[in-house]
């Protein structure tokens, strides 16, 4: 199998330097994580980077993939004007993505060269120290979970088949709505959806994330579970091992970083 590396990254600006400035303190195990990780991927050497976000182009009823040659990570929307990324794109594997997929699930194809933050971040910190990759983002949709579940089983199979070194990086943010001053507001139910989603992720009990409460998920005001639905799907059968690198909530949103070692 082709695929060396999987993680959960988290995806706020403020965890850029030139964004979070002095508030980079307050969320020194996210950033300390992130460049633990960058450590892993770049051992890892990918030859292709597949992001899964909440934040590109977003289709309630169709998977997204970004069929662009070229791409572009700014931060201007959060007043950094001066870092400025570019990646290449994987068309070759896009297209084989597309024609595997597009007769099995629903998938709409985009052609934007601009980054979303949820791909944006992840990439600021793991790529810095790779050479000769390229990237294919893929957005989540708003179908159930199951289908993001399976959407990562059928990825899986294109990955495996293909020769290249391939790695997943699934972007998404825990709970919006740990503390009384969280961007979504306060839920007592914000924490209890991290610690049961991180507990069940350390038992690989995909089934029961499957049936957590929904409720319980749309009090929590998360953004990254169908993220890591799709990256489950895509490990299915895959030997591995999950290490915990850090989780926090300083501004009230969770943020996990989790690497899969794979064996």
């Amino acid at each position: 199998m082709s695929l060396v590396f999987a993680s959960i990254c988290p995806h706020p600006p403020l965890i850029i330097p030139t964004i979070g400035q002095e508030n980079l303190k307050l969320v020194e195990k996210t950033t300390r994580a992130m460049k633990r990780l960058e450590r892993k991927i770049k051992r890892a050497q990918p030859e292709i980077i597949l992001t899964i976000s909440p934040h590109g182009p977003l289709f309630a009823d169709a998977f997204t993939l970004n069929l662009s040659d070229k791409f572009i990570a700014e931060f201007k929307n959060f007043g950094d004007f001066s870092t400025h990324l570019e990646f290449k794109g994987n068309l070759d594997l896009a297209y084989k993505i597309r024609e595997s997929l597009e007769t099995k699930l629903p998938l709409t194809m985009v052609t934007e060269p601009i980054l979303d933050h949820g791909s944006a971040v992840p990439l600021y910190y793991l790529t810095s120290k790779l050479k000769n990759f390229s990237i294919i983002p893929i957005t989540y949709s708003l179908l159930d979970y199951q289908m993001h579940l399976e959407f990562g089983r059928q990825l899986k199979e294109i990955i495996a088949s293909d020769l290249k070194r391939i790695a997943i990086v699934a972007s998404g943010d825990l709970s919006h709505r740990l503390t009384f001053d969280a961007p979504a507001g306060y839920s007592p139910q914000g924490i209890v959806f991290d610690q049961k989603l991180i507990s069940l992720l350390k038992k690989r009990a995909v089934k029961k994330i499957l049936e957590l409460d929904q409720k319980l998920i749309e009090e929590a005001g998360e953004c990254g579970l169908r993220s890591i639905l799709i990256l489950l799907g895509i490990l299915e059968g895959v030997s591995y091992q999950l290490q915990i690198l850090s989780y926090e909530g300083p501004f009230g949103v969770g943020y996990l970083v989790a690497n899969f070692k794979l064996k």
